[in-house]
């Protein structure tokens, strides 16, 4: 994957993180500039990763969270923010939500 098809969203100390990684579509957002920034790149489809702060997700409504986490181009990923703690999905609740199915399951 080519820098260029990777967009990042959220505050400062995320987005220039990545910017020294060598990603060039970074956006430095409040609230309210990331949801309609979100919506912007999701209509698109320009980028093939779009990475947004954990935070920015508490000010999105629920059917852009929806339209986010069901989006196969872009994939969105929400990504902790480093100065917040929650609660982490575990990796068979995030299987079962994202491809639909229970991959442990024995049968």
């Amino acid at each position: 994957m080519k820098s260029k098809d990777v967009a990042v969203i959220g505050n400062r100390e995320t987005v220039l993180g990545f910017k020294l990684l060598g990603i060039d579509n970074v956006f430095i957002t409040g609230e309210k500039e990331a949801a309609d920034k979100l919506k912007e790149l999701l209509s698109q489809k320009k980028h093939d990763l779009v990475i947004v702060s954990e935070d920015v997700r508490d000010a999105l409504d629920n059917k852009t969270v929806y339209d986010a986490e069901s989006s196969l181009k872009p994939i969105v990923l929400f990504m902790p923010s480093m100065n917040e703690e929650r609660e982490e999905e575990s990796l068979e609740k995030f299987s079962k939500r994202v491809l639909g199915v229970d991959i442990w399951k024995k049968e």
